[in-house]
């Protein structure tokens, strides 16, 4: 197994526990006399880790301790540091996550006892520091391997004002194209505002460089890049970012971060950008974990069902998921709400994203109505609206599948067969997938209702419990309109209908068939 993904986990966990354990400040400065003589602490001090990186075991503190004559001394103590070692290090200008230039070389650290100790008064440019100004440093520490193997680093730590200050926040980051990549983006804050950005990517192929950006708007809408990270590598499946600045400039640090209107995207490659391994919604998008469920029925495709998914987020509107089983690959179902319920129906008061075939799902993000009005996620779970998802955009009179939501939701649904005849031999059906079909057998389910929009001139149209002419053994429970010539007979299937019924002409026996009821 590669060492790296070995370490990762290690790695990611000893940086959550950095945040844990933190800095401190200590009023006990014993100082160690170094080269540059005994000094008197004042009595403040403060204290920095530094995680472990080449090595899982090794790691420890940084301890900037403030002297009377305006001197500093940093003490370094590090554990598990192997005996015989020598191991140099050095504040650096900015953040570990930038890199930059050495600005302080400091005490090596002795392998035998993992400590060093050197007090200083100026930069290795001359220029003059002190505690407070260290404090506020743009800086971090690296501890090394060797002298002879500097770019192994064994600890490693953010001073100053790029210390973290114990707060974060972690999105989550969904699976997309490659099955089984997955992971976190958890963005903590510095001292100074600005944000350290760590993506945690499970089963990430290795040698991999996977480029990961913030784009405006929700991941079901697209927008443009906003920040570009470190990207992710594949053999380790973390990137650490430090976040200031959008890529256009403006200011953009935790606080930003949090309220940002945006998403993350991480990419198979720079070759194959069109390719998302993980993606997930930040800031005001995130998911707050409410939602609500509701069932699309089958229509007038058989097989075809699903449900609608309203999702919470942070900012109120709402993330529409349709997904459908039964769906063919090639298939794009256009979707929207309606106003009013299925049975009244109604205009189109909101579109969504049309169903791809293939994997029976769609996501929209709702935050406005048809003409722009606002409506936000608990508006929808009372709204007057039902969903119709459509066969195809040339053929949007085929319904694949519906149901009522907000608050209709529990509300009967309804279909509607218009009936004619043919003579005296067979009464037509047109409507809910028949289309001119003679005396079909139908089937319909208990707690639903059903309209028959009758034309049929001398053909008196009749429910009944008894296949057979006349009037006799007409069905009457959930039955209006019974025997209309013109009309619409409606009929909601009770509870206790049997399991057996049939519509008949009063006059002519071949004019009929049956009706199986079911749950």
């Amino acid at each position: 197994m590669n060492f790296l993904k070995q370490l990762k986990p290690f790695a990611f966990a000893a940086l959550t526990l950095s945040l844990i354990v933190g800095c401190s400040n200590d009023d006990d400065g014993v100082v160690i006399p170094d080269e540059n003589g005994g000094v008197t602490a004042t009595g403040q001090s403060k204290t920095y880790d530094l995680g472990a990186q080449a090595n899982a075991d090794i790691s420890g503190t940084a301890k900037f301790i403030e002297n009377t004559d305006n001197s500093v001394t940093i003490e370094l103590e590090l554990q598990n540091t192997p005996a015989g070692g020598m191991h140099p290090a050095h504040i650096h200008f900015n953040t570990a996550a930038e890199g930059g230039d050495i600005a302080l070389t400091l005490g090596t650290v002795n392998g035998d006892t993992g400590k060093s100790s050197i007090t200083v008064t100026a930069l290795d440019d001359n220029s003059t520091i002190t505690y407070d100004q260290l404090l506020n440093f743009d800086g971090y520490i690296n501890v090394h391997l060797s002298t002879d193997d500097l770019a192994t680093l064994v600890a490693q730590g953010d001073i100053g004002q790029n210390d973290l200050t114990g707060e974060s926040k972690e999105y989550a980051l969904d699976e997309k194209a490659v099955a089984g990549i997955n992971g976190t983006a958890t963005f903590f804050e510095r001292v100074n505002g600005e944000a350290l950005a760590v993506l945690n990517i499970n089963n990430t192929p290795d040698n991999g460089m996977h480029p990961a950006h913030i784009h405006l708007n929700t991941a079901a809408e697209g927008g443009d890049i906003a920040y570009t990270f470190v990207s992710v590598d594949g053999n380790t499946g973390v990137s650490y970012s430090n976040v200031a600045t959008l890529d256009d400039g403006t200011t953009f640090g935790y606080d930003q971060v949090l309220d940002f209107n945006g998403y993350i995207n991480v990419h198979l490659s720079v070759d194959a950008l069109a390719t998302i391994v993980a993606q997930g919604d930040i800031g005001q998008n995130e998911l707050t974990g409410t939602s609500k469920t509701y069932d699309l029925v089958e229509k007038d495709v058989a097989g075809i069902s699903g449900t609608a998914n309203f999702a919470e987020r942070v900012n109120g509107t709402t993330l529409v998921t349709l997904e459908l089983i039964g769906t063919s690959a090639g298939g794009i179902h256009p979707a929207h709400i309606h106003a009013n319920d299925v049975a009244t129906t109604g205009e189109i008061i909101a579109g969504l994203t049309a169903v791809d075939g293939a994997t029976g799902i769609s996501q929209t993000q709702v935050a406005s109505l048809v003409g722009g009005a606002a409506v936000t996620y608990e508006e929808l779970l009372t709204i007057d609206a039902y969903i119709n998802v459509h066969l195809s955009d040339s053929d949007l009179v085929t319904i694949v599948a519906q149901g009522n939501i907000g608050a209709n939701e529990g509300t009967t649904s309804s279909k509607n067969y218009n009936v004619t005849n043919q003579d005296a031999t067979a009464y037509i059906f047109n409507g809910e997938g028949l289309s001119d079909v003679n005396n079909p057998a139908l089937t319909l389910k208990r707690g639903e209702t059903y309209t028959f929009t009758v034309d049929t001139p001398g053909h008196p149209f009749y429910i009944k419990d008894v296949k057979g002419t006349g009037t006799a053994n007409a069905y009457s429970s959930g039955v209006t309109n019974n025997g209309t010539v013109n009309g619409t007979v409606t009929f909601t299937v009770p509870a206790d209908a049997p399991d057996t019924l049939y519509y008949n002409c009063e006059f002519h026996a071949l004019m009929t068939g049956v009706l199986t009821i079911t749950d």
